[in-house]
C-alpha cells in the first residue's frame, strides 16, 4: 500500500472528524503541532459534519438533544427549525477553515496495525504512519440490531434508525417502534404527527428521568459509564445511561398514551408483532417507571388484534383464552428498529483490544487503551454522547502530545547511548 506522507512518521493521526475527533484536532494545533506536516485527521465522509451529515431532514436543531459547542468555537443560535443535518456540517465545516485543520476525506480508516515505532493506518486513500492515534469514529456506522424469532420472516419493511428518512414513506401503515432510546420517542411522534399508526415496544421499563439533564447529572452518567470500561466491560447503551427526559415536550403524548410501551417484543411473523405487555384486552401496558403518575390508561388505545396463549415449553397457541393468555398479537406493516449503536471500530481490531468482558480495558483518564500504548479514544464509553465528547477530545489530544513527548525523548537517549 502506498504511503500517504511518503513514509514519514507523524506524530499522531486522528480517525474521525466528529465532534471528538475535532475538538482533538485543535488541541494538537494549539499545543504545537503542524497540521499536515506533525498531524492530520482522517474522515470517511465526503464532507464535513460527522455523523450528522447523515440524519433525517425532520431532526431540527431545536428537537436534536446535546449539539454542544467545539472548544474556542462557540456555536450561534441557529434557527430551530432548520435540521440538523444542515447546521452541524456548515458549523463544522467553519471550524475546520477557522482553525485551519488537516482533514482528509473521504479517507475511511481499515486497519490499525502495531509497528516497531508506531502505528500504520490503512485508509482507502493509503497508509498513514504515527507514533499515536487518537481514534474518534463514533457509533454512526455500527447499528445494533437484535435478534428476535420470526424477524427473518417478517414481509414487511424493516429499518433502522440509521435508514430513517421521512414519516411520509409510511402513510397508511401500521409501524412497530422497537427501542428505548430518545429516537425511538421522537420517531413515534413524527409518525403520529404524520397520521401513521404507531405501537411503541421496549425490552424493559421506560428510563424517565423527572430531573433536570444539567451539568450535575452528566457527571454522573460519565462516572457510572467509566466504572465499567475501566475494568474492561462494555458501555452501557446511551438510554440506559442517561435515561429520557420526562419534560414538557414528552409529558403530553405521555399522558395521552402516545408514548407509552406497550411491552416487550417477544417475536415477529410475517405481518404480525407478538407483545408481552397489552394483556388479554389488548389495551393493558407494564409499568412505565417514574411516568406512571402521567399515563391516563382511560385515554391508551387497545390494539388491534387478538391474544396468544403461552404454553411453558411448547410455544405460543394462537386465539388463546383463560389464565394463560398473557401475550397479544398485533397486525403491524413495518419495524423501525430505534434500538442504537455500537462503537465503529472494526479497523482496530487487528489491535485485539477487547477484554474477556467483551469491553475495551480504560485507563483513569477514560481515553487511554491499556493494552496498547500510543493509542487513545475520544468518543468511546463515557465520552460517546455530544455530552463528554469535546472533553474527550483534549483529553486524548494532551495524552498524545504526552506520548509523543516521552517517544522522542527516548529515542533521544538512544541515540546518545549509540553514540
Amino acid at each position: 500500500m502506498t504511503d500517504v506522507f511518503d513514509g514519514r512518521m507523524l506524530s499522531a493521526v486522528v480517525i474521525g472528524a466528529g465532534q471528538a475527533g475535532l475538538s482533538a484536532a485543535y488541541y494538537l494545533s494549539v499545543r504545537g503541532l503542524r497540521p499536515w506536516q506533525d498531524f492530520v485527521v482522517l474522515d470517511a465522509n465526503d464532507g464535513p459534519g460527522g455523523a450528522w451529515r447523515h440524519r433525517w431532514d425532520t431532526l431540527t436543531f431545536g428537537r436534536a438533544h446535546g449539539i454542544h459547542p467545539l472548544p474556542a468555537g462557540p456555536l450561534d443560535p441557529p434557527d430551530p427549525s432548520e435540521p440538523a443535518n444542515r447546521v452541524v456540517p456548515r458549523y463544522y465545516g467553519g471550524y475546520e477553515e477557522r482553525f485551519h485543520l488537516p482533514v482528509l476525506r473521504p479517507a475511511a480508516a481499515t486497519a490499525v496495525r502495531r509497528i516497531d515505532d508506531g502505528f500504520a493506518v490503512d485508509t482507502v486513500r493509503g497508509r498513514v504512519l504515527a507514533a499515536s492515534v487518537i481514534n474518534a469514529t463514533g457509533t454512526w456506522d455500527s447499528p445494533y440490531l437484535p435478534f428476535y424469532p420470526g424477524a427473518d420472516r417478517f414481509a414487511g419493511r424493516q429499518l433502522h434508525t440509521r435508514d430513517y428518512r421521512s414519516a411520509d414513506e409510511f402513510a397508511g401503515s401500521r409501524v412497530l417502534v422497537v427501542g428505548g432510546g430518545t429516537s425511538a420517542l421522537q420517531f413515534v411522534q413524527e409518525l403520529h404527527a404524520h397520521g401513521v399508526d404507531t405501537v411503541w415496544a421496549t425490552r424493559r421499563t421506560p428510563q424517565w428521568v423527572a430531573r433536570p439533564f444539567d451539568p450535575e447529572w452528566g457527571l454522573e452518567v460519565e462516572r457510572s459509564v467509566s466504572a465499567r470500561t475501566r475494568v474492561g466491560l462494555p458501555p452501557l447503551s446511551v438510554s440506559a445511561a442517561t435515561g429520557l427526559r420526562l419534560d414538557d415536550v414528552y409529558r403530553p403524548d405521555v399522558a395521552s398514551g402516545l408514548l407509552v410501551s406497550r411491552g416487550t417484543l417477544v417475536s415477529l411473523s410475517p405481518r404480525t408483532a407478538v407483545l408481552d405487555g397489552p394483556g388479554p384486552e389488548g389495551a393493558g401496558f407494564p409499568t412505565q417507571g417514574e411516568a406512571d403518575a402521567v399515563v391516563d390508561p382511560t385515554r391508551v388505545e387497545r390494539l388491534p388484534g387478538h391474544a396468544v396463549a403461552q404454553v411453558p415449553e411448547r410455544g405460543l397457541l394462537q386465539g388463546g383464552e383463560g389464565p394463560t393468555t398473557r401475550l397479544w398479537e398485533v397486525p403491524i406493516d413495518a419495524v423501525l428498529w430505534a434500538t442504537g449503536f455500537r462503537a465503529h471500530i472494526p479497523h482496530l481490531r487487528p489491535l485485539a483490544l477487547r477484554e474477556a468482558g467483551g469491553g475495551i480495558l480504560m485507563g483513569e483518564d477514560g481515553v487511554t487503551v491499556e493494552r496498547v500504548p500510543g493509542l487513545f479514544m475520544a468518543g468511546y464509553g463515557a465520552s460517546a454522547s455530544t455530552l463528554g465528547a469535546t472533553r474527550a477530545g483534549r483529553k486524548a489530544a494532551m495524552a498524545a502530545l504526552r506520548f509523543d513527548a516521552d517517544h522522542r525523548q527516548s529515542a533521544d537517549a538512544a541515540e546518545r547511548v549509540i553514540a
